[in-house]
């Protein structure tokens, strides 16, 4: 990948998180009946901060979770030497019953990783509704899959690819678009 730039810096992160915590609230009346939940690696911290936000703002614990979808995946590509797949730790100490589970991801593009986390949500129980968040919407579905609250649209090519790096686990915060 090459020429870098930069399209968020860590001010501008915490402003459309902030943005996102206050539609999450008005479009659910509250947050009594929601659970954020992370899809490892990057919505997972995602879905702390709007938690906190949540709280900063109304001053409610919403239950938050994280997701491990990779076995759901339809285009696993990843895998450890054994080969294979990396699995990681799926926490969602809430019963998803009838709450209004909103998933938390960095980017939307295909879509595919949002149906894969749809098909896991639904493996641990039957929500009332399912709704999307995402810090970056980059456009370019496969599937018919849309987000409830983005943090921000940027239009991208093929050619380009979106990398967001958060402090929890790159200790740096910001979001660029690189040109493959």
């Amino acid at each position: 990948m090459r020429k870098k730039t930069e399209i968020l810096d860590e001010p501008a992160i915490n402003r459309a998180l902030t943005r996102m915590a206050h539609e999450i609230l008005e479009k659910n009346e509250g947050g009594e009946s929601i659970v954020l939940v992370g899809v490892k690696t990057r919505g997972a911290p995602l879905a702390r901060r709007l938690q906190n936000k949540i709280k900063q703002i109304e001053g409610i614990d919403v239950p938050i979770g994280e997701l491990d979808i990779t076995l759901y995946r339809d285009d696993l590509e990843k895998v450890v030497e054994s080969g294979e797949p990396e699995l990681k730790e799926t926490q969602v100490p809430v019963d998803i019953t009838d709450k209004r589970v909103i998933l938390i991801d960095d980017v939307l593009y295909t879509g595919r990783t949002v149906r894969a986390a749809m098909d896991a949500v639904m493996d641990l129980g039957r929500p009332a509704w399912i709704q999307l968040g995402v810090l970056i919407d980059r456009g370019h579905r496969e599937l018919p899959i849309r987000a409830d609250y983005v943090g921000k649209n940027i239009p991208t090519s093929d050619k380009e690819v979106i990398v967001v790096h958060l402090n929890e686990i790159d200790d740096r915060e910001h979001v660029s678009i690189y040109e493959k």
